[in-house]
């Protein structure tokens, strides 16, 4: 499956939304990716998209995209209750497919979709684009090496604000059509750039609360996690925090490693603390790269196009896609039965491997 060929990679979009002028600024900025199509159930808004981009084909679908060929690979930027459906169509079709987060519905769908990806011998790649930049790099090669000793405690918080006109979209605060709440589709994120420092989780003991706002989830969730290694680590997401904040704190033997930012960090957003006893010297091999480049869609998307040409695996901010969905999955999975969830028990709850939907505490007032 190595791409060799001089040409750039071609590229092309279904779904024009929000998120989809940072997918494009990425693809710009990608010497290895030529942004060439794009599609979108409105046809006006896709037009009006490939006019801003200068993308110089415009598909009434994703069916007639795919037909048409041409293409290397499709960037997935709908809402996610298709993202399956349409990944699934172009892996089948021989595509590459980068998908935005969440990335499915449900862990079986999440399964269906690199099913489809063995079998066509193509790359998926879900965006998780908090854990690209030259800091958390860093940080984590001083975790797995060892240089911080051994992490112990942490926290993980998303604690963002959506207006009621938020849940008021039509797919949204619906299990149907958006999957699950806040713990999934803005938790993940924080989640994933814990799990991706930390390593794999051993158990969630989870619970959703409905406080404020009108959906049929929840808009607040609260979570223990541990990590092998013997890491404890609380994870609170919420929709209705006024002073909005991404934070993740992770205390080891020898420091207390930081990041507190919002939509994306830099160097200027991670902190190391030194335990009061570790020698200067220690301390500066654990100093943050000269170089720096912060978090965001452009570092994602050029590495994973310089994989593809190159033939070689996938960066790291790049793979073991379905870690983070497991553990928002664990903490619905806990919140309803009450129990201390494992990957093993996980695997065993097929309801919540189908569909994320949930009892939650409503504790709004009359």
């Amino acid at each position: 499956m190595t791409e060799t060929a001089s040409a750039p990679l071609r590229a092309a979009l279904v779904g024009t939304g929000a998120i989809a002028d940072a997918h494009a600024a990425a693809l710009a900025a990608t010497p290895d990716a030529e942004l060439v199509a794009v599609t979108d159930r409105d046809p006006e808004h896709a037009r009006r998209f490939a006019d801003r981009w200068n993308i110089p084909r415009v598909d009434d679908s994703l069916a007639e995209l795919l037909e048409r060929g041409g293409i290397d690979l499709l960037h997935v930027l709908t809402p996610p209750g298709v993202h399956a459906e349409q990944a699934i169509a172009a892996l089948d079709a021989g595509l590459h497919v980068v998908c935005e987060k969440p990335a499915a519905l449900s862990l079986d769908e999440l399964d269906a979709m690199t099913d489809a990806a063995a079998r066509s011998d193509r790359r998926l790649a879900v965006v998780f684009q908090q854990r690209t930049g030259t800091a958390p790099a860093h940080v984590r090669d001083l975790l797995h090496s060892g240089a911080l000793g051994r992490p112990l405690v942490a926290m993980c918080n998303t604690l963002w604000y959506r207006d009621p006109a938020y849940f008021a979209v039509p797919w949204r605060g619906k299990w149907a059509t958006e999957g699950g709440g806040p713990t999934l589709g803005l938790g993940i994120h924080q989640i994933d750039l814990l799990a991706w420092l930390l390593g794999d989780w051993t158990s969630v003991q989870g619970q959703l609360w409905r406080l404020d706002r009108e959906t049929q989830m929840e808009d607040v969730s609260t979570a223990v996690v541990t990590f092998e290694g013997g890491v404890v680590a609380s994870v609170v997401t919420s929709a209705l925090s006024p002073r909005q904040t991404s934070s993740v704190r992770i205390d080891t033997e020898l420091a207390t490693i930081t990041v507190d930012h919002l939509y994306g960090h830099a160097h200027e957003h991670w902190r190391i603390t030194p335990a009061p006893d570790v020698a200067a010297e220690v301390q500066a091999a654990w100093e943050l790269p000269e170089v720096e480049e912060g978090s965001g869609h452009d570092p994602l998307v050029r590495d994973i196009y310089a994989a593809l040409r190159s033939g070689g695996p996938l960066p790291s901010t790049a793979t073991e896609i379905a870690r983070s969905f497991e553990i928002v999955t664990a903490i619905y999975s806990s919140a309803t039965s009450g129990q201390v969830v494992t990957p093993e028990t996980l695997r065993a709850d097929a309801a919540h491997r189908r569909s994320l939907e949930s009892p939650v505490v409503d504790l709004r007032r009359a």
